[in-house]
């Protein structure tokens, strides 16, 4: 092998150009960043993995511009059925009601090798941008300034690049992580499953399931999952003694799917054993150099956050370190970012599990327990849940150290009123940090405060048939509903609009201003 001579400098390499990589991509060359993004591999995966959205990350997509694009790719996610060990219904998930707190469906469903080409695309048409495919990092040294890495092309050729911060999106089996030197803390979850896609012919689409479903069956669990057209997947526990390789084979497929299809019935697109894990990184940044997505948690895919979870890292991640790129806060903002994604991923994940465990329980007399705890809880009926009420609220990091109401939330996106048509909140503001204020009672005092804040543009929101002048009409009552039950007349929120804190009146407005404004300018106190 031969080393290059040149190199070339960059504000961020990116390592992995999968969903994660892409975002981060995208929203760092929006902000005119100087951008490498690498893969080992040459192109996508043509095959399906990811299979789930919630309303947080395509409301980052309405944001990115590529909402519409990815829209033919994409459907609402149907309730979910689990039923218990004798075939009885015992719980449903669903979705909350309209209309939507973000805009948009709030659970959904999509196809992966469509959408993660459009989030490519998106990245690449910046000129900030060059990504580079069939590129693989081997070596990273940290210096006080900058990090130096080693790239290997196809044709084993060596050269050096320099990066500001190097943002490892590079999987599971992380190459950024191993030489970071950051461990995996086990959070105490290991099954083997068998994941099944099919194209199901039309003709057989009758015969499935018309809701997804957990099959909490103790002889051998099952999923099924309603995808996009006609794409049905199953996820099937393997049973001790059974080899992943063998199971994998199309003629054992056919066999486990025997219940709902016979070959003839679809065409199998793909079948892959995996080991459902629970793992979270210790540290999701050492120095200049920063894991996301699968690099810094693995977890169960029961409610579908997996890639999600990827999403937020990104959208976490990539507002912070732009303002430290241009110097418009300090380094030590991006501590935050382990504070607040790690604590979020082992909260979300010990929700996950004990779904998980549930579904997985192989025992039929605490099977049967646990169907009849779970009719209890329900009343004697089956028990009905939201997604939504599954994930939690950001508890530490870059937000008010007042616990104030709905911080660390996510803030609602109404429809504000365009003459006759309405537009979502966040294409009428912009993004950014962002003063919200409730525009139903006197404003004066609020919107002085927010004025010497020319950095946090504000905006005041008031019901469509409200006169105040001056004001966003919102269609819906969404932010109205919002504000009267949290008890606030106004809130600050961060570009991945997630709340730093509120207030009650203006008093604490004061405060909140001046906290915010102190914390993103150099006096950063981050809470664990």
């Amino acid at each position: 092998m031969t080393m290059s001579p040149a190199t070339t400098d960059y504000d961020v390499l990116v390592v992995g150009f999968g969903p994660t990589g892409a975002v981060a991509t995208g929203l760092l060359g929006r902000n005119g960043h100087r951008t490498l993004v690498i893969d080992r591999l040459t192109d996508i995966y043509d095959k399906p993995r990811a299979i789930a959205l919630d309303h947080e990350i395509f409301r980052h997509f309405d944001n990115m511009g590529v909402a519409e694009a990815i829209a033919a790719y994409v459907e609402p996610f149907t309730a979910s059925e689990h039923f218990g060990a004798d075939g009885q219904l015992i719980r449903r998930i669903d979705m909350i009601a309209k209309p939507y707190p973000l805009g948009y469906t709030p659970s959904m469903v999509f196809s992966q090798p469509p959408v993660e080409a459009e989030l490519r695309r998106h990245a690449t048409g910046f000129a900030s941008v060059q990504a580079e495919l069939g590129v693989e990092l081997t070596g990273l040294v940290q210096r006080s300034d900058r990090v130096e890495a080693t790239l290997k092309d196809a044709g084993g050729q060596l050269r050096r690049v320099t990066a500001r911060y190097v943002l490892g999106c590079d999987g599971a089996s992380s190459m950024v992580r191993q030489i970071a030197g950051i461990a995996l803390e086990d959070l105490i979850f290991d099954e083997p499953w068998l994941v099944v896609d099919v194209r199901v012919n039309q003709a057989a689409l009758a015969k499935l399931p018309q809701n997804s479903a957990q099959f909490c069956n103790p002889a051998r669990p099952v999923s099924f999952l309603i995808g996009p057209k006609n794409h049905r997947r199953w996820e099937i526990m393997l049973l001790p003694g059974e080899d992943p390789r063998q199971v994998e084979r199309p003629e054992n497929v056919w066999k486990l799917l025997g219940p709902w299809l016979a070959p003839e019935d679809g065409e199998l697109w793909r079948a892959a054993s995996y080991r459902f894990h629970a793992l979270v990184a210790s540290e999701w940044r050492n120095g200049r150099i920063i894991i996301a997505g699968d690099a810094a948690h693995q977890q169960p895919p029961f409610i579908g956050q997996g890639m999600c979870q990827g999403l937020r890292d990104a959208t976490n991640l990539a507002w912070k370190l732009d303002r430290v790129l241009k110097g418009a806060s300090p380094d030590s903002l991006l501590d935050s970012y382990t504070a607040e994604r790690k604590q979020h991923v082992i909260e979300l994940t010990g929700k996950i599990k004990a779904i998980g465990q549930s579904i997985c329980e192989r025992d039929p007399a605490a099977a049967r327990q646990r169907d009849a705890r779970i009719l209890a809880e329900g009343g004697g009926k089956p028990l009905t849940l939201t997604r939504q009420e599954i994930i939690p609220p950001l508890r530490a990091g870059f937000l008010s150290e007042r616990d104030g109401a709905a911080r660390g939330t996510l803030f609602p996106q109404p429809r504000i009123m365009n003459g006759r048509e309405a537009r979502p909140l966040d294409q009428v503001t912009g993004l950014g940090l962002r003063i919200f204020i409730d525009g139903r009672g006197d404003t004066s005092a609020l919107a002085a405060l927010s004025a010497a804040y020319p950095d946090l543009p504000a905006a005041t929101i008031a019901p469509a048939d409200s006169g105040q002048p001056g004001t966003l009409k919102e269609a819906d009552g969404v932010l109205a509903g919002w504000f009267d039950r949290h008890g606030v007349v106004a809130a600050i929120v961060r570009p991945d609009h997630y709340v730093f804190g509120t207030a009650r009146n203006a008093d604490e407005l004061d405060r909140l201003l001046r906290e915010v404004s102190s914390r993103l300018h150099g006096h950063i106190t981050i809470r664990i």
